[in-house]
């Protein structure tokens, strides 16, 4: 007589880089019957965040930077929902879907990898104004933002109202701050040419970073030039300042300066999700998982850690303890995962994650960038084409990839589009206008 065994049941939490990644390569690599996979994500898509800059300035179309992870994951079972607590000692995770529900969701081997979240500051006003930059979301409704803010200095004939309304505040000079200021900056610079009374002089753009150099990826030479070449566009960079206040919009800064702005977007850093800190697993003094080389959680076998929220030993850099929390290292921490999961369940040896930093790019607007990849330093026309086709090259599915190369295309033959659609973000307004109406006459 013969005895079945279930199949190993793998949980990933998260989504993104490395959960996407991750269950892209098992769902390849597993037999049939040989385990199941389980993916926990809050939205059910996966963003690629190096194109929300573009995204943000109206040069991909947003849907096209986001992958819905049951299209490309039709061999797993996707949660939409949240893990909200993982007890290790008895193997269950409690997951809270997006209606409210509770429930327990055991496993067998589990990948941790919730990401990041925005590291902020308890600065007055920041919560109540500043606008974040990590999710499409974001990216969509600072786009409306911007342009509201130019229809608004339009139409105005208040002189405070309209230097309020061109007043644009970014705080953070990594990847996130610059590329997004850049390209929306030289959005609101070309959508400048449809209004009567409005030109890029009488907006004032502005970059906060609070230490002495911008995009510190990309080399300290690159770095330099992307400063120059923001000032030269009219773009007041702050190095070694900080932000202080941002009640009710008025910005005051570290170096004095105070100022009236209707824009605060806030891209100072990230980190570990919290969400870690409902685990019984060993985190760092920074909150983020302790790896081995191999990705699994230092001292517990069977669970494995990736990208932004792990600390993962860099074997190239032995100078330098952990990995960068970029997209270059979760992908490729993904396969090198993902094969050690397979490796586990067919008894051979895991291989442990070694990877050289190739290098950085880094958008400036169309047709403007830097980089420095594997030691050669590139600016401008030439560094923004590296740029997107690095990126191009590493957005998950050719579907994906066609899409967002007819964009660019078609972008070469046709005007930018300069349209604000504010009123999505509340999509009852009309409707609650039209109401209004009817409950007057009948009260």
């Amino acid at each position: 007589m013969t005895t079945s065994t279930r199949p190993e049941r793998i949980l990933i939490v998260g989504g993104g880089y490395v959960g996407l990644y991750t269950a892209l390569r098992l769902q390849r690599k597993l037999k049939t019957g040989e385990a199941t996979v389980t993916v926990v994500e809050p939205q059910s898509y996966m963003t690629y965040q190096p194109f929300l800059p573009e995204a943000a300035a109206g040069a991909i179309s947003p849907r096209h930077v986001v992958v819905p992870l049951r299209s490309v994951l039709p061999k797993c079972r996707i949660v939409t929902g949240t893990v909200e607590h993982v007890d290790h000692a008895n193997k269950t995770a409690t997951v809270e879907l997006i209606g409210g529900e509770t429930y327990p969701e055991p496993y067998d081997l589990l990948v941790v990898a919730p990401g990041s979240v925005a590291r902020t500051l308890p600065i007055p006003g920041l919560a109540e104004w500043g606008i974040g930059f990590k999710t499409v979301e974001e990216a969509i409704a600072l786009r409306n933002h911007v342009l509201e803010q130019l229809d608004t200095a339009s139409s105005t004939r208040d002189p405070s109202i309209r230097d309020h309304a061109l007043t644009f505040v970014f705080v953070g000079g990594g990847y996130a701050g610059v590329e997004a200021l850049a390209e929306l900056e030289d959005m609101a610079r070309y959508a400048c040419r449809y209004y009567h009374n409005i030109t890029p002089a009488d907006m004032r753009w502005i970059l906060v970073e609070a230490s002495p150099r911008i995009l510190p990826e990309v080399g300290e030479d690159m770095g330099r030039y992307t400063v120059a070449e923001l000032r030269r566009r009219g773009i007041d960079v702050r190095l070694n300042t900080r932000l202080e206040s941002a009640v009710d919009r008025h910005v005051v800064l570290s170096d004095g300066t105070e100022l009236d702005a209707s824009t605060l977007v806030w891209t100072a850093g990230v980190k570990p999700s919290p969400m870690l800190l409902s685990t019984d697993l060993p985190l760092d003094d920074k909150g983020r998982l302790r790896a081995r080389a191999t990705l699994e959680v230092d001292g517990v076998p069977g669970v494995w850690t990736a990208g932004d929220c792990a600390a993962v030993p860099d074997l190239t850099k032995p100078g330098e303890e952990f990995t960068g929390p970029s997209a270059q290292h979760a992908v490729r921490q993904a396969r090198v995962l993902a094969d050690n999961i397979v490796a586990r369940l067919r008894r051979q040896p895991q291989r442990q994650y070694r990877h050289k930093y190739a290098g950085s790019v880094a958008s400036l607007g169309l047709h403007k960038g830097v980089a420095q990849v594997y030691g050669i330093k590139t600016k401008g026309l030439p560094a923004w084409f590296m740029h997107r086709t690095y990126h191009l090259s590493r957005v998950p599915t050719v579907n994906r990839k066609m899409r967002i190369m007819a964009e660019w295309t078609l972008a070469l033959m046709f005007r930018r589009e300069i349209v604000s659609l504010g009123s999505i973000e509340h999509p009852r307004a009309e409707f609650e206008y039209a109401t209004r109406g009817d409950r007057r006459r009948t009260g």
